[in-house]
């Protein structure tokens, strides 16, 4: 066949410019999407799922605050796990910054630890401490230190070096670094804290999945046992949590809340330390492996059931979570923009991806799985909208600060030839960032009954195999990781990523 005769790209996918090159990216993540969709079970299971939202609904309109039992006291134990979590993960995480860049050993561990979520993190911590805070502010300081150590890195990397380099000769290192660069670093570094404490809001919720007694668990009982007025009650507690977030902590009471917080923690467990010695030297190591038995090894791992799945599962999931999150930004984010509509259809959209975003996945999903039933559809569900929404309201941010310059276009020109050319970059970079973000939520979703890599940790660990529990974290870990890589080299470098928090 002559070169003529060739089969060309079309003109507006060649080439090596931004436009094609992220249509590229764009096109050949929706067709792998598409080509694997009949893989997926996306089957709904129930048999009047109506019925059960029209209930749910009903719920959320007319909570039963009076029938929820010690709510202040939830309330209280979510923001205490969350603060000292937070706290803990900030004097970890800040001496090892300071070493990330010239140490690959603390690169690695920090990323080790940050690639598995805090509920495995938690279910791990579960077998020593029990159902204790401990537990709870282990489950959240490990991984957050390993994000604080990335991200306070690349905050001190970015800082100007031109003060310091205005010091005299032989001023030592610790005096150039607390009166030179860390005063620059403080505003970003305060501000990444806090959005920090945000998430471990989320997180602490989440917590009670595993049966820590924070407002989780009241809520997974609720919608467990269908007290959906109850659970109404329980969510609209948790959005006014987040939504008052900037007035109750505010730096003059972070003070008090770490003092009352520290006496809702309590009691502490007391810790016998040969079984905790026995249970990391001995219980999460394979038994041929500690007796150096190489064929016993290896009959092991063949032992180890539906680890092929597992990982296609969650792979899968992964990635239709990634295009689905991508969809509902591309739909959604016009919504809250200054650009589009009237002020109360932006202030409808801003609530929306609101209420979305502060939703944790896990939650959405097992309201989506009462619902629909047990299959990959409520976590494809739970995954597209949270993190869709999550992408769409940075992006309408991003577009209000931007003036159009061709006036006089409709709404529908604006969007296209306008609007959606100069954000798409940083649109697709936040994909690519949440990628690996969506990676690690897909795995705890099988903590659900939804058949992915969680499903099988939460199901040995349950079972007291924790060798096999240990290495299937490890499979977990190397994903992430894998994706994480993957995500960097793909994500465009003309659109700088900020972090989220700095908006």
């Amino acid at each position: 066949m002559s070169e003529a005769t060739l089969p060309r790209r079309p003109a507006w996918l060649a080439g090596r410019a931004t436009g094609p090159r992220l249509a590229r990216h764009t096109l050949t993540l929706v067709a792998l999407a598409v080509l694997l969709l009949p893989l997926a079970d996306l089957s709904v299971v129930t048999r009047d799922p109506w019925t059960e939202l029209g209930r749910m609904l009903q719920g959320l309109a007319w909570p039963d605050f009076a029938g929820v039992e010690s709510p202040f006291r939830a309330l209280g134990l979510t923001v205490s796990v969350a603060l000292w979590g937070t706290l803990a993960g900030v004097v970890l995480g800040f001496p090892l910054a300071l070493v990330f860049t010239r140490s690959r050993l603390v690169r690695a561990g920090c990323a080790f630890v940050r690639a598995i979520h805090e509920l495995f993190w938690a279910l791990l911590f579960l077998q020593v401490f029990g159902l204790s805070a401990l537990t709870a502010l282990a489950a959240l300081a490990i991984p957050y230190a390993g994000i604080f150590a990335k991200v306070f890195a690349e905050i001190l990397e970015q800082t100007p070096r031109a003060p310091a380099d205005a010091l005299p000769p032989g001023v030592g290192r610790l005096s150039r670094f607390l009166y030179a660069e860390l005063p620059l670093a403080w505003t970003q570094l305060a501000a990444y804290t806090r959005y920090r404490f945000e998430c471990g809001l989320r997180a602490s919720v989440l917590l009670g999945f595993v049966g820590l007694p924070t407002l989780g668990f009241q809520l997974e009982t609720a919608f467990r046992e269908g007290r959906y007025p109850e659970a109404g009650a329980l969510l609209w507690c948790f959005y006014l949590l987040i939504a008052t977030l900037p007035w109750w902590s505010h730096r003059r009471l972070v003070p008090l809340l770490i003092i009352g917080g520290a006496f809702l923690l309590g009691p502490w467990p007391a810790v016998d330390g040969g079984l905790l010695w026995r249970f990391v030297s001995q219980d999460l190591w394979p038994a041929p492996l500690l007796a150096g038995d190489w064929a016993g090894l290896v009959e092991w791992f063949a032992s180890i059931p539906d680890l092929g799945p597992a990982i296609g599962n969650t792979l899968l999931l992964a990635l239709l979570g990634t295009v689905g999150a991508l969809l509902v930004a591309m739909a959604l984010w016009p919504l809250a923009s200054r650009h589009f509509g009237n002020p109360a259809s932006r202030l409808a959209g801003r609530g929306l991806l609101i209420l979305l975003r502060s939703t944790p996945e896990l939650m959405l999903a097992f309201v989506f799985l009462l619902l629909l039933g047990p299959s990959l559809l409520p976590a494809w569900l739970a995954l597209a909208l949270h993190n869709g929404a999550l992408i769409a309201f940075l992006a309408a941010r991003h577009a209000d600060a931007l003036e159009p310059g061709m006036p006089g276009l409709p709404a529908s020109g604006r969007l296209a030839y306008e609007l959606l050319p100069r954000i798409y970059p940083s649109l697709l970079a936040l994909l690519y960032y949440r990628a690996e973000v969506i990676l690690r939520e897909t795995a705890i979703l099988g903590m659900l009954g939804i058949a992915t890599l969680g499903y099988y940790i939460d199901e040995n660990f349950q079972y007291l195999m924790f060798d096999v529990a240990a290495f299937l974290l490890l499979v977990t870990a190397g994903l992430n990781i894998a994706v994480d890589s993957l995500s960097r080299r793909l994500r465009p470098r003309e659109a700088p990523l900020e972090d989220p928090c700095l908006r």
